[in-house]
């Protein structure tokens, strides 16, 4: 049987549409079940911002933020800068997250510890310091601990891939990781982080005095993506 011309025109591209959505693979963030098993929740769905909102607000900062290809995304820009934050703290855990910097250098930053003054969009805190900076490594590079520590061996993917870090906070001990490699390992009672703590923008605050506190992703005015951000809580030590 011979289809009418009319109905192959229609026919032709409907097919061609349902070919191309079954071979798009799904980006939406999943945890597999021995990560279930391990103590893993997802703080971001990869579909709204539930469990995040502007830090010192009650609401999500949308004229900053937005939620894009299942991406927390950063637009960046000129204007006041709004950090976002989960809706709860955290004390001992383990988190994990990609992110990707579209334009270089870029800046932003995952800080932990954070506390909170409403109207204050500015978390002040520890910083997993982000930039894409292939060859630095001071102690204002990426995957150092901001302005404190330098990383160690850090190894970043080109610019336009994800990289995969991790912040593992138990007491006062921290591990910072870049793509499967710890970049960073010290304890903030430790006569080595306190000393870099007086040489730094932080001396004599009260900078991660606090153990509880937010985790933040940073607004730098800088464009940003984090995705399949995960955590898991540790016993105290």
């Amino acid at each position: 049987m011979t289809l009418p011309r009319p109905l192959i025109a229609f026919l032709v591209p409907l097919a061609l549409g349902c070919l191309i959505a079954a071979e798009k693979p799904t980006s939406r963030p999943a945890l597999t079940d021995a990560e279930k098993q391990a103590g893993w929740i997802l703080l971001f769905d990869g579909v709204s911002t539930d469990g995040w909102r502007g830090l010192g607000a009650e609401s999500f900062p949308t004229s900053r933020w937005r939620v894009d290809d299942s991406c927390l995304h950063c637009l960046g820009g000129p204007g006041r800068t709004n950090d976002i934050i989960t809706t709860r703290k955290y004390e001992n855990f383990e988190l994990s997250f990609e992110w990707r910097i579209p334009n270089a250098p870029g800046n932003t930053g995952v800080k932990y510890r954070i506390q909170e003054k409403a109207g204050d969009g500015f978390a002040f805190g520890p910083e997993y310091q982000i930039m894409y900076d292939p060859g630095v490594n001071d102690k204002h590079a990426t995957a150092s601990l901001y302005d404190v520590i330098a990383p160690q061996n850090k190894n970043l993917r080109p610019i336009d891939q994800f990289n995969q870090s991790r912040i593992k906070v138990q007491g006062n001990h921290v591990e910072h990781w870049l793509n499967g490699v710890k970049t960073v390992e010290f304890d903030f009672d430790s006569d080595e982080v306190k000393a870099a703590v007086a040489q730094s923008k932080f001396k004599n605050t009260d900078w991660a005095r606090k153990p509880s506190g937010y985790i933040a992703l940073q607004d730098h005015h800088e464009e940003a993506f984090f995705r399949n951000i995960k955590l898991r809580e540790l016993p105290g030590k």
